[in-house]
């Protein structure tokens, strides 16, 4: 027996290790033990959720009494516990009872906050305070996630099944896990300026090709539509476009048609290559030398400066002077004619007449000349 226990190997991990107390023969480790857990929330934001949370407390005591738990409201601490009793049969139920007080710590009503109790319905709270600096643009695109009247926010609570609730600088979701996966990354997405009009899109071609049996084995990557993530650069803008241009061409190739010119515009004639580089422009100082201003004291470029300034000021008060005295000249108004003047005109007028009588007669007499020798 010692000449085995001699040959035997040593586990170095186990050389330093004693018996506890609890390794006897006796004791029974698949038993169950008793174990109490409990769960304290500290709310910084009690002050403005105080009234309610004491008003709705007692619904909220007797739906975890259900299930075997027990909570607490503390107004003076501002916290609310729960905690696991004797009564307690489902190990689990402890995690959902935190998420309940998380629910109506981020405004979550209480009817609503009830459900989380049941095990097909999760939740999940999504940070956004982060994720923008800027608090004008922050605001702007939380409220994007919201839509006019609220029309964004009813859409992705329809196509993701879930309970969204944007408050703060957190989004609370109750629903189903790919529900709520969904809703995170519109979330996410829309606050990094990404409008959720996309995802909700994308969502709608989802549900719909969902429906179509012969698809759920197929991929289903063509119908989805494919936005782009970037800007283009202008040069592969200009790329893309040819190739469009040319794949109608090919088009109208085949039908016999003429082909679509790229509607480039003439080039401009290019410029003699010359290697000397342009001529240097001249300089302040040298313009101040050809007109003699730099040899001039600083008083007399003062005088010269306040004489520019004068008759410029003279131009412009001119003009106004001249622009105020257009409204006092008088219009020009046109004599009555005199009587003489009346006469004359009444004369020609007349004489007018007696032509164009004489004319009209003339033409109607040599008619019926014609019509009598027929």
């Amino acid at each position: 027996m010692a000449a085995n226990a001699e040959t035997a190997p040593i586990d170095n991990s186990k050389r330093h290790r004693k018996d506890k107390p609890w390794d006897a023969d006796d004791v029974d480790h698949v038993s169950m033990q008793t174990c109490r857990i409990k769960y304290r929330l500290v709310l910084n934001s009690i002050i403005y959720r105080e009234k309610y949370l004491r008003e709705v407390w007692s619904a909220v005591t007797q739906a975890l009494e259900s299930h075997g738990i027990a909570c607490t409201l503390d107004l003076i601490h501002g916290s609310m516990s729960v905690r696991t009793t004797r009564k307690t049969y489902d190990p689990y139920i402890i995690l959902k009872a935190r998420d309940m007080i998380k629910l109506l710590a981020r405004g979550v009503a209480t009817g609503q906050a009830v459900k989380i109790l049941d095990d097909a319905v999760v939740c999940d709270i999504i940070k956004i305070g982060n994720t923008v600096h800027n608090k004008e643009r922050f605001v702007k695109r939380r409220q994007r996630i919201i839509g006019p009247d609220g029309s964004t926010l009813k859409a992705i609570e329809l196509l993701t099944q879930s309970y969204v609730l944007v408050q703060g600088n957190t989004v609370s979701v109750m629903g189903p896990y790919k529900g709520i996966k969904e809703v995170r990354r519109i979330v996410l997405d829309c606050m990094k300026n990404i409008h959720p009009i996309y995802r909700i899109k994308e969502l709608m071609i989802r549900r719909e090709l969902a429906k179509d049996p012969q698809l759920a084995t197929e991929s289903w990557d063509r119908f989805l539509p494919k936005f782009r993530k970037k800007h283009l650069k202008t040069s592969e803008k200009t790329a893309r476009k040819n190739e469009r241009i040319e794949e109608k061409n090919e088009g109208r190739k085949a039908a016999g048609l003429e082909p679509v010119g790229e509607g480039k515009k003439d080039k401009p004639a290019k410029k003699v290559y010359t290697p000397f580089p342009p001529a240097q422009l001249p300089r302040k100082v040298d313009l101040q030398l050809e007109s003699g201003e730099y040899f001039l004291k600083s008083h007399e470029k003062a005088e010269r400066e306040a004489r520019k300034r004068k008759d410029k000021q003279e131009e412009i008060t001119a003009e106004r002077r001249a622009k105020r005295a257009e409204a006092f000249i008088a219009p020009t108004e046109e004599a009555a004619p005199t009587i003489e003047e009346k006469r004359k005109r009444k004369r020609d007028r007349d004489g007018m007449d007696g032509e164009g009588g004489s004319r009209k007669s003339k033409a109607k007499k040599k008619k019926t000349e014609e019509v009598e020798e027929n």
